[in-house]
């Protein structure tokens, strides 16, 4: 059904409504009995209302250009659900599209998808999951749990079973359930959480997770708790560097340990989708998520780096302000991060242009970075201000960032074509970069530009973390997007 003049009548709004409903259910079969996760233009479909899926459809058609009907949708899922396609992740926007421009060429929607998906026929693998141990529970540790547990499905990847912090005590798990249920910035948990006291855990949308105390990671007993062979997921940054991080494998139960800061040293520092190949993850042990803003900024650059090349430049970043600030001014070990976190903005260093040169060692020595913590609680900016080799226009610059978020960078990359993105607005995407394609510069000579990224330093962040710790573990899924 194709909206007449832009807009759909209210009886065209209520058929679609029906065929959302059905299609809200064939994804829920997927998910929970082949683990097969449909997504809609990139975006999930499991766990969403209706509406958002009619809004998800209004995107493709409006935004991005891509005319696909609810029924169209609906179609593509009913026959995937009939195959024996399992341990997927496919983008039924995608599919959906490609019939309505393909048709001609098959015999029937059967012939069409048998072609496309032809691949994912058959898969008879047997998914090993990955046992998972969050090592604090701060921000981002509880972003994780979230996310661990939204993803967790028929437990054929990523098993959250265990949390450790540095009391477990009824009153602290008590504490930490109450923080997990409801959060001021990314709202409330959805779904049920139940502390039992009794044996020390939580249960999750019925995930029992085990809440551990303990205060120097390698005095732990993971496999006394039935966890084995785990990937512990380290959120506090008190240790960064391969001596301390060492000290988790020697935990009895643990094999592969990922840091949520920067690393230092020799550990491989990886921002997912750029240089994760470049490591093998049987020979390393351990291994770094980089940062927030690294994982921004570096995307974007190693797409211009690649098309156009990058002379020199400086980033900026307009930052949110982070729990290492003061609520009220007090003493503070660095320069003016002191000062009231909430009335000030804050003029204060970061690691973002050499991190960035880690993960892309052509732009080693052409950065320089600095930051502003603004009073805000989410949601930052960073201002990419670059001098680059390949003469460009404003028009050609996006088109550039466009297609990379379309495809090489389909899950880094968001690309936005709104003129009234503001901060509160990313607060909850789930990419690491946001391209700001209407605030784009480019001088008279065509030679600089600035290009504008924001991102959702927390759970932006975590879904880059969500993506890495899959593939460290080898429990990602074949996608077809």
């Amino acid at each position: 059904m194709i909206k007449k003049n832009n807009y759909w009548t209210k009886e065209q709004w209520i058929k679609n409504e029906r065929a959302a409903y059905e299609l809200i259910t064939v994804a829920g079969h997927l998910w929970y009995k082949k683990s097969v996760e449909l997504v809609l233009f990139r975006q999930k479909i499991i766990d969403v209302s209706v509406s958002e899926i009619l809004k998800i459809h209004d995107y493709g058609e409006n935004i991005i250009n891509v005319v696909v009907s609810v029924e169209e949708t609906l179609l593509i899922a009913k026959e995937i659900l009939k195959s024996d396609i399992r341990l997927a992740r496919l983008d039924i926007g995608k599919l959906a599209s490609q019939w309505r421009e393909e048709t001609n060429n098959y015999i029937n929607i059967t012939d069409f998808l048998s072609d496309k998906l032809s691949s994912f026929q058959g898969n008879k693998a047997k998914a090993e999951p990955k046992d998972v141990v969050l090592y604090g529970f701060g921000r981002i540790g509880r972003l994780l749990a979230r996310e661990l547990i939204y993803q967790f499905g028929k437990g054929e990847q990523l098993q959250l079973k265990a949390i450790v912090t540095r009391g477990n005590s009824d009153k602290e798990i008590s504490k930490r359930a109450a923080l997990l249920r409801t959060d001021s910035v990314h709202g409330e948990f959805r779904g049920i959480i139940k502390e039992d006291f009794e044996n020390k855990q939580l249960i999750i949308n019925g995930v029992k997770v085990k809440m551990i105390a303990a205060s120097e990671p390698n005095k732990i007993d993971y496999t006394q708790y039935g966890i084995n062979n785990a990937l512990v997921i380290d959120n506090t940054g008190v240790w960064r560097d391969r001596d301390g991080l060492g000290l988790h494998l020697k935990s009895k139960g643990v094999d592969k340990v990922l840091l949520t800061a920067p690393g230092k040293g020799d550990i491989p520092n990886i921002v997912y989708g750029v240089n994760e190949t470049e490591f093998d993850f049987d020979k390393e042990n351990i291994f770094s998520a980089a940062s927030c803003t690294t994982n921004a900024i570096v995307p974007v650059l190693y797409v211009l780096e690649n098309k156009i090349g990058i002379q020199k430049g400086h980033i900026e970043t307009i930052h949110s302000y982070t729990n290492d600030q003061n609520l009220l001014d007090n003493y503070h070990k660095k320069y003016r991060r002191g000062r009231s976190a909430p009335i000030n903005m804050v003029l204060t260093e970061t690691g973002a242009s050499n991190a960035a040169a880690k993960v892309i060692p052509s732009l080693n020595g052409k950065l320089t970075a600095n930051a502003v913590r603004v009073p805000t609680p989410n949601g930052s900016l960073a201002i990419l201000m670059l001098s680059i080799k390949k003469k460009q226009s404003v028009e050609s610059l996006n088109k550039i960032l466009e297609s990379a978020a379309q495809n090489e960078m389909i899950e880094e990359i968001e690309f936005s074509y709104s003129n009234e993105l503001v901060s509160t607005d990313i607060v909850g995407i789930p990419y690491a970069s946001i391209v700001d394609s209407k605030a784009t510069l480019v001088s008279n000579d065509g030679m600089n530009a600035n290009v504008y990224v924001w991102y959702d330093n927390e759970f932006g962040y975590s879904k880059q973390v969500v993506r890495l710790a899959k593939d460290i573990a080898k429990v990602r899924f074949v996608n077809y997007y």
